[in-house]
């Protein structure tokens, strides 16, 4: 009786630990190509400065991309152009003057999912009516 308590409630805390939703936020950075040559820079050499974290980059035929993932943060999109970017010259600049735009794309995630609740919540309404 005794294991199967404990084998109980070591079950139980360990799906609490696994329940957890994590917590990262993902930021897409968009860049124009002339905006990164007048800074005499490129995506790479961006990309490495935020080597801490996750990144990935695009580009090709659209505008160059950077996507950041950082774990558990209170980082916004102001807060995130803010970071000294390196281009090499004695003076570093803000990532927001070399950026085209910065995205909070978890953000934007649960806004547009707020959204669509809302909407689907106006439309079951009208549903019901047509339906009686």
């Amino acid at each position: 009786m005794r294991v199967l308590f404990i084998t109980l409630f070591t079950l139980i805390t360990f799906n609490f630990t696994w329940a957890k939703e994590d917590d990262t936020k993902t930021f897409l950075v968009l860049f124009k190509s002339k905006e990164l040559k007048s800074h005499q820079t490129n995506l790479k050499e961006i990309e490495s400065q935020f080597s801490l974290f996750d990144t990935k980059t695009y580009s090709g035929n659209s505008e160059l991309a950077l996507l950041i993932e950082i774990p558990s943060c209170d980082f916004d999109e102001c807060f995130l152009g803010e970071f000294l970017i390196n281009t090499g010259k004695e003076t570093d600049i803000k990532l927001q003057e070399v950026a085209f735009r910065v995205f909070d794309i978890t953000e934007s995630k649960k806004t547009m999912e707020v959204y669509l609740e809302a909407h689907e919540n106006q439309e079951n309404p009208k549903r019901n009516q047509k339906a009686q």
